[in-house]
């Protein structure tokens, strides 16, 4: 009997023959022993604790990477622990103390000299004004007044400048005084420039930080130009307030900032003050340059070339009926 494949013929006791082969093959390879040794109790407990130690070190390497951050040191400044309010306090504090805290509280007058330039829509104005300014401060034993020259050349013949123009502010008044005489300066401009010095950094210290009813809370971290400021709002009883900015390494003040209502179109105004470039005069940091902007414009800046403190002022320098003498 014969069977027909694909390479031929093959006898049929050939095939069984072969079959028998493979299946006693799979079952020898089946019933193989396996060469290799059962591992011993004692490799059994090896490898469990080796397991152990591995879960252990991955479990605890984020508390030692977190450990050590937590010793590398912060480039960013210390905060100040507390609640807001003692915050703010402690930033006004060390803002003072920045300035030269008792020195700075009792000085009692400044002359300054420099020139400025007032801005229209951000564009300087052609002419750079020369001043002489006295202030006299409280702390002088005489009630606040300030008094500014305005330099003009004398003229081909005679070098040098004169004054010929000078404003002075006393009592809630401004007056332009010239060798002709004196007049009053314009409402606007005199509500305008006592509403900037009730908001100045000098009465926000003196008269609000401690009157009833006074919040002053730190408002985190702010930038003013490239450097990272500590933000701090004084806000009175009436909802007036002025927010500080100061700078987080010297605790200096850098910007001075207030808004209030305007009184034709009852929006509100925002008055922005900046302070730059300080230096030590007579133990006290003074900005030498300050930039003022009135709602996002630049209006005005001014360069200090000269700073005296507590120089005593002859009151008649703030009198406004001492007519200038013709030059």
């Amino acid at each position: 009997m014969q069977t027909e494949g694909g390479g031929g013929y093959m006898p049929m006791t050939a095939i069984q023959a072969d079959k028998s082969h493979r299946h006693c093959t799979q079952s020898a390879r089946r019933q193989r022993p396996t060469t290799e040794p059962l591992p011993s109790p004692k490799n059994i407990l090896r490898m469990k604790r080796l397991v152990l130690v591995t879960f252990a070190a991955v479990l605890l390497a984020p508390q030692l990477a977190r450990a050590q951050a937590a010793d590398i040191p912060s480039a960013a400044p210390p905060t100040v622990a507390g609640t807001p309010d003692q915050r703010g306090r402690a930033l006004i504090d060390q803002m003072i103390a920045a300035l030269g805290g008792d020195h700075w509280l009792n000085r009692t007058g400044i002359e300054t000299e420099g020139h400025g330039s007032a801005f229209f829509r951000g564009e300087p104005d052609a002419y750079i004004i020369e001043f002489k300014q006295t202030e006299r401060l409280p702390r002088s034993g005489q009630p606040w007044a300030e008094r500014v020259g305005f330099l003009t050349p004398r003229g081909m013949i005679m070098p040098g400048k004169k004054i010929d123009v000078v404003q002075i502010w006393k009592d809630g008044h401004g007056y332009e005084v010239t060798y002709k005489g004196a007049t009053d300066l314009p409402k606007d401009q005199v509500d305008e420039f006592y509403l900037r010095r009730a908001h100045s950094i000098e009465e926000v210290v003196r008269n609000w930080i401690n009157a009833p009813g006074v919040m002053i809370v730190a408002e985190g971290t702010s930038m003013v130009g490239r450097r990272l400021a500590d933000k701090v709002t004084v806000l009175t009883a009436n909802n007036d307030a002025v927010t500080l900015e100061l700078d987080v390494n010297s605790h200096l003040p850098m910007r001075r900032t207030f808004q209030w209502r305007n009184p034709q179109f009852k929006d509100f105004d925002e008055y922005v003050e900046e302070y730059d470039d300080y230096q030590t005069i007579q133990n006290l940091p003074t900005a030498i340059t300050v930039t003022s902007y009135k709602n996002g414009d630049m209006v005005g800046q001014r360069y200090l070339t000269k700073i005296t403190y507590n120089v005593p002022a002859d009151p008649s320098l703030f009198d406004p009926a001492a007519v200038l003498k013709k030059k």
